[in-house]
C-alpha cells in the first residue's frame, strides 16, 4: 500500500494551528457530542452533549453563547458554532486501498499525488458511491458536467464517477488542466512568488478544486496579499466571496487535519485527546 507522508506539515508548524487541531478533534468525536467553537478562529470553548444541547430553547442557547463570550472575552459580533462530531464519516482505514490506487494513477498522469490523498481523505473516505446534495458523486466528488468534461461516462445507466480508477483519472485531469494552471495564473497576476510544491500553494489548489477557480481568484483579489505562505492561508480561511463561504473556508483546514490524523493511524501513534468538558482550550 502507498500513501503520502507530508513532513512539511510539521516542520512548518501547520499541525499546531487551532484550525488543524479543531478538525482533528471533530474527526475522532462521535456524533452524539459537539465542540463549541469560535467560528473565525476555531478556538475550542466547550464540549457538550447533543442531547443536552437540543433540550435548550433558542433563548437558552443564546444565553449559553453569551456566557461563553463573557468568559472568554469574545466580541458580541463574533459567531460561535456548535460543531457535531464526525467520527462516523471519517473512516480513514477504509480509504487506504483507494489512496494507494489513486497515487499510481495521478503519477501516471504527471500530477502531484499529494492531491489524490488529500481529496480522498476529506471528500467521502472509504465510500465510492456517495452523492452530495448538489449532485457530486464518487470518491472524488465530481459533478456530472465536470466528470464528462474530463472524459468520464455519466448517464442513466453508467456513472464512472463511482469507479476509483476512472474518477482518479478525471480528478487528476481536472487538477492539471484547470485548478493548478488557474491558481498559478492568479498568483502571477498578483505578483506573488510560489513553488508548486509549497504546502500553502497545494492548499490553495484544493480550494480551487472544491469552490472553483473563479471564487478563489475573487478571494485573492479581495485579500490583495503581498506574499504567499501560512499567513495568506489563514486569511483565506476568514474571507468570503460569492460562493466561497464557510464550507469552502473549511476545505483546506480539513485537509491539514486529515493528513495529521491519517499519519497517526498509519504510523500507529496515539491520536490527540478530545477537548475536555468545559475545557479552557485556546
Amino acid at each position: 500500500m502507498r500513501f503520502i507522508y507530508d513532513s512539511v506539515l510539521y516542520s512548518e508548524g501547520w499541525h499546531t494551528l487551532p484550525q488543524t487541531r479543531f478538525w482533528q478533534h471533530i474527526m475522532i468525536l462521535t456524533p452524539d457530542s459537539a465542540i463549541v467553537n469560535v467560528a473565525e478562529s476555531r478556538q475550542m470553548l466547550d464540549r457538550i452533549s447533543i442531547k443536552d444541547w437540543n433540550k435548550l430553547s433558542d433563548q437558552q442557547q443564546t444565553t449559553y453563547r453569551d456566557n461563553l463570550r463573557c468568559k472568554y472575552k469574545i466580541a458580541d459580533s463574533t459567531a460561535i458554532f456548535v460543531t457535531i462530531g464526525k467520527k462516523n464519516f471519517y473512516e480513514f482505514q477504509k480509504v487506504i486501498p483507494a489512496i494507494s490506487k489513486s497515487i499510481d494513477i495521478f503519477e501516471a498522469n504527471g500530477v502531484d499525488p499529494w492531491y489524490a490523498q488529500a481529496i480522498l481523505l476529506i471528500e467521502s473516505p472509504g465510500k465510492t458511491n456517495t452523492k452530495s446534495i448538489v449532485g457530486a458523486n464518487g470518491p472524488f466528488q465530481l459533478m456530472k458536467s465536470v466528470a464528462r468534461a474530463q472524459g468520464l461516462k455519466v448517464n442513466k445507466t453508467i456513472d464512472e464517477r463511482t469507479n476509483i480508477e476512472r474518477s482518479a483519472y478525471a480528478a487528476s485531469r481536472l487538477l492539471s488542466r484547470i485548478c493548478i494552471p488557474k491558481v498559478c495564473a492568479m498568483l502571477d497576476s498578483a505578483q506573488i512568488s510560489y513553488n508548486q510544491n509549497d504546502l500553502w500553494f497545494r492548499l490553495l489548489v484544493l480550494h480551487a478544486y472544491h469552490a472553483g477557480a473563479g471564487n478563489v481568484k475573487g478571494v485573492i483579489k479581495k485579500i490583495n496579499p503581498c506574499e504567499g505562505g501560512m499567513e495568506l492561508m489563514q486569511t483565506v480561511w476568514k474571507t468570503t466571496y460569492k460562493g466561497f463561504k464557510n464550507s469552502s473556508q473549511n476545505y483546506s483546514q480539513l485537509a491539514l487535519a486529515a493528513f495529521c490524523s491519517f499519519h497517526h493511524i498509519i504510523l500507529l501513534e496515539p491520536l490527540p485527546p478530545i477537548a475536555a468538558q468545559r475545557a479552557n482550550t485556546n
